[in-house]
């Protein structure tokens, strides 16, 4: 589905919702208590703390030598870097003279849509997504760069593309390298659902003409989308969000999980659900002031694999939100 550009009045809440918020250090397991009752989903934890610069939508995050960098949607796509997890501060655009390749899918804007950043062979790759709101008139392209600093990506050409006519949406772009080291893109949104396709691992492009559909809601809502898949021990964990984002407070965005042995499929949900049966294992979903958590990614880090996502406050606000996942004994994730 389509992302909005961020408002003006959203920039100037940004700072007042972050104070709103109760929140937990993000940087040490210690600060966050083990609670039996979050792999039953009888509660969901408050985003971690995190200051400075955290007005975000659709956030990725890969680590680096000097920290973290943080590319979401925006003009150009937004960048942000942070030293601890913790603070943030804008270090630019991607593309600071704009991404003129993308404009037959943007309508003419700027606003480019769910990066998905990683580092393979020595350089950082970012998926990225054009599109218009509502819209399968899509494209996903492949941008690489030595640094990740602004102004230093280079457009390595189209992806996949969709039309009116296709029956799933090129949008919202993750890459996953499965266990032989292999590489594999999931997208999708709506309409018939989240598909994967392999690649080049040289090229970061499209190898052949194989499609897998791994997730489809099913009965009156279509809504899924955002996939990111993340390998951990012997599975690999489809995250996607459920429901509806970019409505501000009215959003309900949540965040569910399946798994699988192999990054192809099928995957299915604690209750054996095929996803593309419309099964999923809610893992957040709104509670108190945190509304429509979603289009997450996941890294894993020192302390603990880690959750980002974007929800919204009371105010309407669009905030990075982040959390630690444990696993429960029968290895399906929890947040805390």
């Amino acid at each position: 589905m389509a992302r909005p550009i961020v408002s003006l009045v959203t920039v100037l809440v940004v700072a007042v919702a972050a104070a709103m918020i109760a929140v937990r250090p993000a940087g040490a397991a210690a600060a966050y208590p083990h609670q039996a009752a979050y792999p039953s989903q009888a509660a969901y934890p408050n985003p971690g703390y995190v200051t400075g610069s955290i007005g975000v939508h659709d956030p990725a995050v890969v680590k680096t030598s000097s920290g973290y960098l943080l590319a979401n949607t925006g003009d150009n796509i937004a960048l942000k870097t942070s030293t601890d997890r913790t603070a943030w501060r804008d270090a630019g655009v991607a593309f600071p003279g704009g991404a003129s390749w993308t404009l037959p899918y943007t309508g003419g804007g700027a606003s480019l849509w769910a990066p998905d950043i990683s580092r393979h062979n020595g350089k950082y790759y970012m998926y990225y997504a054009a599109s218009t709101f509502g819209s399968r008139n899509s494209a996903i392209f492949l941008a690489t760069s030595a640094t990740g600093a602004s102004g230093t990506w280079a457009n390595q050409g189209l992806v996949i593309s969709t039309t009116s006519s296709s029956s799933y949406n090129a949008i919202d772009p993750n890459l996953v390298t499965d266990a032989a080291g292999n590489w594999w893109l999931s997208f999708g949104s709506f309409w018939t659902g989240i598909k994967l396709i392999p690649l080049n691992s040289s090229t970061g492009l499209r190898s052949g003409t194989a499609l897998y559909s791994i997730a489809q809601r099913t009965g009156s809502s279509t809504a899924v989308e955002a996939p990111f898949i993340f390998r951990h021990g012997s599975y690999y964990y489809l995250w996607v969000s459920f429901d509806l984002c970019c409505r501000g407070a009215s959003s309900t965005y949540r965040i569910m999980v399946g798994r699988s042995t192999s990054v192809t499929g099928p995957y299915v949900d604690r209750n054996g659900t095929a996803m593309t049966s419309g099964g999923g294992t809610q893992v957040l979903a709104g509670h108190g002031s945190v509304h429509g958590p979603g289009h997450q990614a996941v890294i894993t880090d020192s302390d603990a694999d880690v959750l980002f996502y974007h929800y919204y406050a009371d105010n309407g606000a669009s905030l990075l939100g982040i959390n630690l996942i444990a696993y429960d004994s029968a290895g399906w994730p929890y947040v805390y």
